[in-house]
């Protein structure tokens, strides 16, 4: 297998009606003019929205790329693989998003094109003391009471809300009923899919002054009513003292680093999406030459030797990687 070395991509920014500029005041994103950016995409492969490798050897080149010529050494023991699973993002949300269902990956695989489904995971990385999570639905609302709200525009008295803290982690499995609210900086994991169903969006217009467009029916049937209220996840110890996990599910792992010493990466034979949340960690390898700062993300390929990472006093890193 051909060592492909630690990968640096140049962030896909995408502007939405609730985005703002945090991306770049706060996550020091090389955004543009404009009050609206929403989410800077890292690492990415899924059709035309394709990360792009910032320097090293491979510079120029997209994940899709990657992913053809090198997939046995991108993916090791998960090769071989179509297209990258996973998608890394930061959002900014200066608005509620919509009210939303993403489908599961057999109903997602019905979709023309096929898509994967879209299970995701959401680290806070920024509050507002008066934002909210809205996940999952509150205990006792059905199909049925839930149509008879959305009708109204009221989707919003049937959901299970609460306000989250720094550092928070919310799992949100295909199925659940979601929305980020207004105020919050996001860290998000998720499968490899752009898949949304919309069932309520706050009764606002766009930037041409027209609603978005609503899924109601589909988002309706692909909701899974067992769920109920989600809160967020307890983090649970590893091996490594100032390793914790948020999430262990069939799609994703995702570990948080709080670490002051150098420590590796070890050589497992799999892909791991490294994004710094605080402070800052050299990587041995690094094409760039330079810290992983806040708001950085890189990818290690499977085919290599342990990676040794050397963090800033009080970094906060995530590890997100294949089961």
């Amino acid at each position: 297998m051909t060592s492909l070395g630690p990968l640096r991509f140049v962030p896909t920014f995408r502007r939405y009606v609730w985005g703002g500029r945090k991306l770049g005041t706060f996550l020091n994103k090389p955004i543009g003019e404009g009050e609206d950016y929403a989410e800077s995409w890292e690492v990415v492969d899924h059709g035309e929205d394709q990360s792009v490798v910032a320097a090293g050897p491979h510079a120029g080149a997209t994940l899709g790329q990657l992913v053809s010529e090198h997939g046995e050494s991108l993916f090791g023991r998960h090769a071989p693989l179509a297209q990258f699973p996973l998608l890394f993002k930061y959002l900014d949300a200066q608005r509620d998003l919509s009210v939303q269902v993403h489908p599961d990956d057999a109903r997602a695989a019905q979709l023309s094109p096929p898509d994967f489904g879209k299970t995701e995971a959401w680290v806070i990385v920024a509050a507002e003391p008066d934002s909210w999570i809205y996940a999952g639905l509150k205990r006792g609302f059905d199909r049925h009471a839930l149509a008879r709200e959305v009708s109204r525009g009221t989707s919003e008295l049937c959901l299970h809300r609460f306000h989250p803290q720094v550092g928070d982690c919310v799992f949100i499995p295909a199925g659940a009923v979601h929305a980020i609210g207004a105020g919050l900086v996001v860290a998000e994991i998720q499968q490899s899919s752009d898949t949304t169903w919309r069932l309520h969006d706050w009764n606002r217009l766009d930037a041409q002054g027209r609603p978005r467009p609503l899924h109601v029916e589909a988002a309706l049937e692909a909701i899974d009513y067992s769920l109920g209220p989600l809160s967020p996840a307890t983090p649970t110890p590893t091996a490594r003292p100032h390793v914790s996990r948020l999430v262990a599910c069939d799609k994703f792992m995702l570990d948080r680093w709080m670490f002051d010493s150098s420590d590796f990466v070890d050589d497992d034979n799999r892909f791991h999406i490294l994004s710094v949340l605080a402070g800052g960690v050299e990587i041995s390898g690094d094409p760039t030459g330079r810290t992983l700062s806040a708001g950085e993300t890189a990818l290690l390929p499977a085919a290599r030797a342990a990676i040794k990472l050397i963090p800033r006093p009080g970094t906060i890193m995530l590890d997100a990687y294949l089961p």
